[in-house]
């Protein structure tokens, strides 16, 4: 079964963090612990980056 990325409500409830929890539980179940610590790296990366860039 594909796990459809969740859609989340305007007003970003709890049901909404449950739904981002199970689809990156879903994302990592079968990852080994390298290659989850790269996965978590690599969207750590991605964001501090946005955030860099919204500063400018």
């Amino acid at each position: 079964m594909i796990m459809q990325k969740p859609v989340l409500s305007p007003d970003f409830t709890i049901e909404d963090i449950h739904k981002l929890r199970e689809y990156n539980y879903y994302l990592t179940k079968d990852m080994t612990l390298q290659e989850k610590m790269n996965y978590y790296n690599e969207k750590g990366r991605a964001f501090l980056k946005e955030i860099q860039e919204s500063k400018s």
